[in-house]
């Protein structure tokens, strides 16, 4: 009952009416990933942004708060081709992800919801709008721009069964005991192995 005169009232959009002219509070909030139903991890968070938003408005600022998703990465294309099959074309593949992202945010927003989070929910942000991935590459670009994006050395981590880099987070390392022994061995001509592996010069140990 209480969410539903919540709603009847139009109460979030009351706050933003009447805070429009107070100093503004943004909180900036890291989407969850959209995929399958909320846990207590994401209850937990956006109870306690909620409340931080709450507290805000009632301490004079005008503090909106718009919901998003984040869209992209391998558990949503991991789950469509486990439906759907591996042997899809890329334009197919990427529709059925979008739908499926689309589907699992309409779930998600209902929970988040039932939970009492206040919210712009009818206009969340999500990560796979074609304007929100123009804004990335243009971001990009005057990073590259400014000079800081540059080539240089860091492992990436590799699935060979996807053909995708992976997240430092999904990699496991696991202790192993090895016999292996490291010979060091003098360089005949150091300028050529260097430019063998697009280097500029050898690093010195």
């Amino acid at each position: 009952q209480i969410l539903q005169r919540w709603d009847s009232i139009g109460l979030y959009g009351k706050l933003r009416e009447i805070g429009k002219d107070r100093p503004k509070f943004v909180l900036h909030d890291g989407p969850p990933y959209a995929n399958g139903s909320i846990h207590i991890g994401h209850a937990v968070n956006k109870i306690l942004k909620d409340m931080i938003i709450r507290s805000k408005t009632l301490a004079g600022f005008d503090a909106p708060y718009v919901p998003g998703w984040d869209c992209h990465g391998l558990p949503i294309e991991h789950k469509v081709e486990v439906t759907h099959g591996k042997n899809l074309s890329s334009d197919k593949t990427r529709e059925l992800c979008r739908a499926y992202a689309t589907e699992q945010i309409e779930g998600q927003k209902a929970e988040f919801i039932r939970l009492g989070v206040l919210g712009d929910w009818a206009n969340p942000y999500k990560t796979m709008d074609f304007a929100n991935e123009a804004g990335e590459i243009r971001a990009l670009a005057e990073m590259v721009k400014g000079g800081f994006v540059f080539k240089g050395l860091k492992p990436v981590n590799w699935c060979f069964d996807c053909g995708s880099a992976l997240a430092e987070a999904e990699v496991e390392y696991q202790d192993k005991k090895s016999s292996t022994i490291d010979v060091a061995f003098p360089i005949a001509d150091a300028d050529k192995l260097a430019a063998a592996f697009g280097l500029a010069k050898l690093a010195s140990i």
